[in-house]
């Protein structure tokens, strides 16, 4: 059975792998977001998909409607935090 002190150790290696920046920032005591509360270019993503879409529904122009919501659906997956886990996981039956 682990130990309290290698279960944080443990984890610290983890963290250190998963957010090198993060870890380095909590060492050191200096503020600094998590990796995965970076979300900058899921919100450019989303504002280009909401502007097409927009502009597609004041045209009346079906083909920019259609892009407009397929750009905003790409985006929301962006805004997944666990989105690297999922692809990383192997499929399976070895697909």
């Amino acid at each position: 059975m682990c130990t309290y002190d290698e279960r944080l150790r443990h984890l610290e290696k983890r963290l250190c792998h998963d957010d090198p920046w993060f870890a380095e920032a909590m060492a050191g005591s200096a503020a600094r977001e998590p990796r995965a509360y970076h979300r900058r270019t899921a919100w450019l993503w989303l504002a280009a998909g909401s502007a097409a879409l927009g502009a597609g529904i004041a045209m009346a122009h079906g083909l920019l409607i259609a892009t407009g919501l397929v750009v905003c659906g790409a985006a929301a997956q962006l805004f997944d935090p666990r989105r690297r886990r999922r692809r990383d996981r192997k499929t399976p039956g070895g697909r």
